[in-house]
């Protein structure tokens, strides 16, 4: 076998009491929770943005960030609800790279796996605590959930995840809103495959564990564009992509049928300066179809403090190390817009 064992990693149960939630913090947290389930059942017509970094990759710059989206939240909370994208587990396409903060807690420095579950913990719990905004992070490694199980309010399942069986078990155990993205190859029925079986119960291992999952009704999609066979990057956001989504979820008989719009990605070509056009225009597809409408429950923007990205070790504060970002100015104009325009 080619692996060294190198120590053996406290589980999430002995983590969570080393660094616990308070009664207060879970009351806040479920609180959240409710309010954003609300949207994707339909008893609330407020608007979901998951907004923040490509990776969360230093506690402070992302403490500042969201401290920010804080204040604007206050602004816009009869419209629209903020829910903070911490994405502590980068995906790697090649496999090599930056693979988020929970490898490595310092982004200079090599893996520290150890390090890095307590990071992840301290940076998702600090946000809530300093804000009251309990944020979402992609489930890049299932058996890793339950670290931060009792601190998030949105898990994402990536476009490399989303075919795997265990992503989809396992989300169908979660109590939180779950979202699907499209696979890479932009296969729409894919998508909704994995929606179905995370609705659904289940048994099956999980952490060493015989489980029963009672399914997860609110499981949705996430629309985020595709590459074609020429590694092209194409959109699936427009109005005639909206109304195909609408029409087989209504042909699947699925529970909470809605789609949250990532607009970057391949969506933007990775031109992260287009998400403002396309956010724009998701809302003006709404406006003309009651039935595109009623499945839009929000975006997914990438968002810093300063626009763009830098390398790894580039010392600009609160600037991407991985995709680039919108800066601070631009999220908040657009934020203000998409308030005006609900």
């Amino acid at each position: 076998m080619n692996m060294m064992f190198k120590r053996k990693l406290p589980i999430p149960q002995e983590i969570k009491g080393m660094y616990p939630v308070t009664d207060e913090l879970a009351k806040i947290k479920k609180e959240r929770d409710e309010e954003i389930k609300a949207v994707f059942d339909g008893r609330s017509d407020k608007f979901i943005l998951v907004i923040g970094p490509c990776s969360a990759d230093s506690e402070e710059p992302v403490l500042d960030y969201v401290c920010r989206l804080k204040k604007v939240q206050d602004k816009v909370a009869d419209k629209i609800i903020i829910i903070p994208r911490i994405y502590t587990n980068k995906p790697r396409t090649l496999g090599d790279g930056y693979k988020g903060m929970l490898h490595q807690p310092d982004p200079t420095k090599g893996s520290d796996l150890l390090k890095g579950i307590i990071a992840i913990r301290q940076v998702h719990m600090r946000v809530l605590s300093e804000t009251g905004l309990s944020s979402a992070d992609e489930m890049l490694y299932t058996e890793n959930h339950r670290y931060l199980s009792d601190l998030l309010s949105y898990v994402a399942v990536g476009a490399r995840s989303v075919e795997d069986q265990q992503h989809r078990l396992t989300a169908s155990g979660l109590d939180i809103p779950v979202g699907m993205k499209n696979p890479t190859g932009g296969d729409l029925s894919v998508m909704l495959n994995s929606i179905t079986a995370a609705q659904h119960p289940h048994a099956f291992i999980y952490r060493g564990w015989e489980v029963e999952s009672t399914g997860n009704k609110y499981a949705h999609a996430i629309l985020r564009g595709y590459m074609n066979k020429h590694g092209q990057s194409l959109p699936n956001y427009h109005y005639e992509d909206l109304i195909l989504l609408y029409n087989m979820y209504m042909e699947k008989g699925l529970i909470n049928p809605a789609v949250l719009i990532d607009t970057n990605h391949a969506n933007s070509n990775k031109n992260f300066r287009e998400q403002k056009r396309i956010a724009n225009e998701v809302l003006h597809s709404c406006k003309c179809s009651a039935d595109i409408k009623s499945i839009v429950k929000g975006l997914m923007i990438e968002s810093y403090i300063e626009e763009g990205s830098q390398s790894v070790g580039g010392g600009v504060y609160g600037k991407s190390i991985t995709d680039p970002c919108l800066g601070w100015n631009d999220t908040e104009d657009l934020i203000y817009q998409l308030a005006d325009s609900l």
